[in-house]
C-alpha cells in the first residue's frame, strides 16, 4: 500500500489538470483498495451543494449533475464531522439519500473522508462496497494521506480557474454544470501593506546558474577577465540603484540591503575562490557555480534563519553575476506597465529596484517572508506585496487580473466586478489618503481632548536620520547599533562605534536618541561571530550575549557615553531581558563603563536606561523590572511572537499571530499599569504602534509615547489627532472583554469607519 501510494503521489505531482487528478485518484485507489466504487465530492461555496466530480464505479455519465445540498446525505455529513465516517450499511444510516441513476442502491459498506486545507473542507472522497462491512483501519489511514495529497491540487485549480469549467473540452460537452466559479482568495503573508489591481506578469529565470555545467577553459587569462568584469559591472549597477533609490526618498535603513551585497561581492572569498577554479582550468560561469554552491552549502550547515536568508542572497548575486556574463536579463520590460503585478516563485532585491523603475503596481511571491530583502524592500518602495503564497501557480496567471491585499495577505484571481469595484475604491481612497497625510508633518500628535502623544521614529542608520527628522518624529525611539556590526568583518571599535552614536545624537539634539545595545542572536548574526543552535529564538540572543562577553558589551556602553558628551540625549535601552538579575549585571556593567570614562578626565552625564519587554516573563516582573530603570519600551513583534507561541514568518501559522488578541492586550496593559506605579513611562516601539487600529488601544491604555516606522508616523498620528483620550480608553473596556481578535478588531474598524478614517486601515476579508 506504501509503494502505491507513492505512485499515486508522483502522478498526481506530475499532472496539472485537475480533470485528471481525480480520474486518476479514483481509478487507482479503487484497485489499491479492492473497492467497488471510489467516488470524489467537491464543494461549490456559492452554491452550498456537494457535487460529483469524479467516479469508478457508478454512474459516471452523472458527474457534474449529482448535487447534494450541504446538511443532506452522508457526504454532506463527513463534511460536517471533518472527520472519517466508516459505516458498515450507509443505507441504514438516517441521513442516507440514495440517487438511484447512480445505481448504488446495491452498496452497503461505505467510508468518507474529508479533503481539508487549513480547516476548510473542500471535499469529500468516498469509497463503497457491496459487501455489507466496515473499511479497515488501514484502508482509511490510506484514504486519508490520499485526501491530504488531494487537498492541494483543488487548491491550485481553485488558483487557476480550473474548478470553475475543469477544462474547455469537457464543458463543450455534457457537464457544463460542474461547480461554479470560486472567488476564495489564495493566502500568503502581508509582505507590504497597500492594494494594488492590475494584470498579472509571471517571470521566471530564463537559465539558472545552478544548472550551467563544467566546460574546460579556452582561455584561462580571457575567462578571468570576464568575471572580473561581470563582477565590476554588477557592483556598480548596485551602487546606482542604491543612490536612485535614495534619492527617491527611500530610507538609507532598507536601501542598505545593497551595502550587504557590495560586501559579499568584495569578500576575498567569493573572489579568489572563483579565479582558483577558473585557473584551474574551469571557464568562468562553472568556476563562479563552483564558488556560489560552496557558499551556499556552507551558510545552509549553519541552521540559522538570518543565515538562510543569507543564502538566498548569495543565490541571488551568483545569478546576477552570471546574468552579466552572458547579457541575460530576465525581465519583461515590454510587458511592464503601471498596473503591473509581477507574480514570480521569488525575486532579488536587485531585480525589483530595477522592476521599481517602470512603476509596477504589486508584487505576489510564491516563497519568502515577511523579513525578506524583497518584502523590506517593497515596504520601503511602497509596493504592496503578498509573500509566502504556497499554492501560487506562477505561470498560469500570467495575463490574468490580479487583486492583491497586502494588508491582508491575500490575492484574488480574476476576481468578480463587486470585489474588483471594491478594491478599486480602496486604491482611489489611499492615494487621497497619502496626500493629506504629508501636510501632517509639522503638527502634534494630540488627541481632541488635549492628551499629547510624542511620536518617535525607529532607525538603524545614520543617514536615515534625516528622514526621521523631516516625518515630524519628536526623536528616535529605538535606534538599532547591529548594523555596524553586520557590515563588518569583525566587532568595530569604540572609537567607531562613537563617531557613529555622535552623529546620531548630534543630528536630533536636543531630541531624545535611544541606542538598543547590541541585539544580535535569533534572526540576527554575525559572519565573523556565528551562533549556531537548534532553537535560536529560544537561544543565546540579546543581553544574554552582551553579558557573556563584557568585553564586547563595555566597548559599546564606553562608546555611547563618549558620543553623548554635550549633548545630554542619550538613553539606553536593555534587549532581551528574562530576569531581573539580568537589569542589575546590566546597569552594573554601564556604571562601571560611566566610571572609567570619567575617571580619563570626559564630562559625561549618566544617561536613561531602559529595558525592552519582549519576553513574557518580566510581564509578570513589572513592578520589580520597573523600579530599575527609567523607562520601559515595549517590543510587541517578540512579545506576541512568545506570548503565542508563534513564529510569524511560517506561513502555515502566520495567521495565528494576532496582536489584537485579547492574552497580548491583557499583558500590554498589565507592563502599563505596573510600570506606572512606579512612575516609570512605557513606550511601544514593535510594529503594533505603526497600527492605527492597535494605536487606538495603546493610547486607551495610557501609553506614553510611540515609536515607528517613518512611513507609519503620519497615519498613526492622524488616528490621535482624531480621538480622544477617553474614546480610546472606553473601547479598551470594551476589548478587553471580548474573546477573540476578529471581535476586537471590528469594534475599532467600525469605530474608525464612524470617524471618517476608514482610509487608514484594512479589515480582514
Amino acid at each position: 500500500m506504501l509503494q502505491t501510494l507513492r505512485r499515486i503521489v508522483q502522478e498526481v505531482n506530475s499532472t496539472r489538470d485537475l480533470n485528471q487528478v481525480l480520474e486518476i485518484i479514483v481509478q487507482r485507489v479503487k484497485k489499491a483498495i479492492e473497492a467497488d466504487v471510489c467516488s470524489i465530492y467537491l464543494y461549490d461555496s456559492d452554491e452550498s451543494k456537494f457535487i460529483l466530480m469524479a467516479t469508478d464505479g457508478l454512474n459516471d455519465k452523472l458527474v457534474g449533475k449529482v448535487q447534494m445540498a450541504h446538511g443532506a446525505g452522508l457526504v454532506s455529513l463527513v463534511a460536517q464531522r471533518a472527520d472519517p465516517l466508516n459505516l458498515d450499511d450507509a443505507q441504514e444510516h438516517p441521513r442516507f439519500e440514495l440517487f438511484t441513476a447512480l445505481n448504488e442502491e446495491r452498496y452497503h459498506g461505505f467510508t468518507g473522508i474529508p479533503i481539508t486545507h487549513h480547516r476548510e473542507v473542500l471535499g469529500v472522497l468516498v469509497a463503497q462496497s457491496e459487501s455489507r462491512m466496515r473499511f479497515s483501519q488501514d484502508v482509511v489511514n490510506f484514504l486519508v494521506t490520499i485526501a491530504a495529497q488531494l487537498a492541494g491540487s483543488i487548491i491550485n485549480a481553485q488558483a487557476t480557474k480550473q474548478i470553475s469549467a475543469l477544462s474547455k473540452e469537457t464543458q463543450s460537452n455534457q457537464n457544463t454544470s460542474r461547480i461554479h466559479q470560486d472567488h476564495r482568495p489564495l493566502t500568503g503573508q502581508p509582505g507590504s501593506p497597500g492594494v494594488a489591481v492590475g494584470k498579472a506578469v509571471s517571470i521566471t529565470s530564463s537559465f539558472s546558474l545552478n544548472t550551467v555545467p563544467d566546460r574546460p577553459a579556452e582561455n584561462i587569462e580571457d575567462e578571468t577577465i570576464v568575471f572580473r568584469l561581470a563582477l565590476e559591472s554588477v557592483r556598480q549597477d548596485i551602487k546606482s540603484l542604491s543612490f536612485q533609490l535614495l534619492s527617491d526618498g527611500l530610507p538609507t535603513e532598507d536601501v542598505a540591503i545593497f551595502d550587504a551585497y557590495l560586501l559579499m561581492l568584495d569578500s576575498n572569498t567569493l573572489i579568489e575562490s572563483t579565479i582558483g577554479k577558473i585557473q584551474k582550468g574551469n571557464w568562468a560561469a562553472g568556476a563562479l557555480r563552483e564558488t556560489i554552491s560552496e557558499h551556499i552549502k556552507l551558510f545552509s550547515e549553519m541552521d540559522n534563519p538570518y543565515l538562510q536568508e543569507r543564502v538566498k542572497d548569495i543565490r541571488d548575486l551568483g545569478q546576477c553575476i552570471f546574468n552579466q556574463m552572458h547579457g541575460i536579463n530576465d525581465l519583461p520590460v515590454h510587458k511592464l506597465s503601471k498596473d503591473t503585478i509581477i507574480v514570480a516563485e521569488d525575486i532579488s532585491a536587485t531585480l525589483l529596484a530595477d522592476i521599481e523603475k517602470t512603476n509596477i503596481s504589486g508584487i505576489v511571491l510564491k516563497r519568502g517572508s515577511r523579513t525578506s530583502h524583497v518584502a523590506i524592500l517593497a515596504r520601503a518602495m511602497g509596493i504592496p506585496t503578498v509573500v509566502g503564497v504556497n499554492e501560487l501557480p506562477v505561470m498560469q496567471l500570467d495575463g490574468s487580473q490580479l487583486v492583491v491585499d497586502g494588508y491582508n495577505g491575500k490575492v484574488y484571481i480574476s476576481p468578480p466586478e463587486s470585489i474588483l469595484s471594491e478594491y478599486s475604491r480602496l486604491v482611489s481612497q489611499e492615494d487621497e489618503l497619502s496626500q493629506e497625510l504629508r501636510a501632517l508633518s509639522g503638527k502634534p500628535a494630540t488627541t481632541i481632548d488635549e492628551v499629547n502623544i510624542p511620536l518617535y521614529a525607529n532607525s538603524g542608520l545614520v543617514a536615515g536620520i534625516t528622514p526621521s527628522k523631516e516625518s515630524g518624529a519628536e526623536g528616535i525611539g529605538l535606534y538599532r547599533t547591529e548594523y555596524p556590526f553586520m557590515i563588518r568583518q569583525r566587532f568595530p571599535g569604540e572609537e567607531e562605534q562613537s563617531k557613529i552614536y555622535r552623529e546620531v545624537m548630534e543630528a536630533l539634539a536636543p531630541r531624545p536618541v535611544v541606542l538598543r545595545t547590541l541585539d544580535i542572536g535569533g534572526d540576527k548574526s554575525l559572519s565573523y561571530f556565528p551562533i549556531e543552535e537548534d532553537n535560536p529564538f529560544l537561544g543565546w540572543r540579546g543581553i544574554r550575549v552582551t553579558l557573556d562577553h563584557p568585553e564586547i558589551f563595555m566597548i559599546q556602553l564606553r562608546a555611547m557615553l563618549i558620543a553623548s558628551i554635550g549633548l545630554n540625549n542619550l538613553h539606553i535601552l536593555f534587549p532581551m531581558v528574562s530576569k531581573v538579575s539580568e537589569v542589575e549585571d546590566a546597569k552594573n556593567l554601564l556604571e562601571r563603563a560611566y566610571q572609567e570614562v570619567l575617571a580619563e578626565g570626559h564630562e559625561v552625564e549618566m544617561p536613561k536606561v531602559g529595558v525592552m519587554v519582549e519576553v513574557p516573563s518580566i510581564v509578570f516582573q513589572m513592578r520589580q523590572i520597573a523600579s530599575l530603570v527609567d523607562f520601559v519600551s515595549i517590543g510587541t513583534n517578540d512579545l506576541i511572537q512568545y506570548l503565542m507561541a508563534v513564529d510569524r514568518n511560517n506561513a502555515n501559522v502566520a495567521d495565528l499571530y494576532e496582536s489584537l488578541n485579547p492574552a497580548v492586550l491583557i499583558a500590554i496593559k498589565q507592563v502599563i499599569d505596573e510600570a506606572h506605579k512606579e512612575n516609570v513611562p512605557v513606550s511601544v516601539c514593535g510594529e503594533m504602534a505603526g497600527d492605527p487600529l492597535a494605536a487606538i488601544l495603546l493610547l486607551g491604555m495610557s501609553i506614553d509615547s510611540l515609536s515607528t516606522s517613518v512611513a507609519s508616523l503620519p497615519r498613526v498620528k492622524w488616528m490621535i489627532r482624531n480621538f480622544s483620550f477617553s474614546e480610546a480608553k472606553e473601547l479598551v473596556d470594551k476589548a478587553l472583554t471580548m474573546k477573540n481578535a476578529d471581535l476586537i478588531k471590528n469594534m475599532l474598524t467600525t469605530s474608525m469607519e464612524n470617524k471618517g478614517l476608514g482610509g487608514l486601515i484594512r479589515a480582514g476579508r
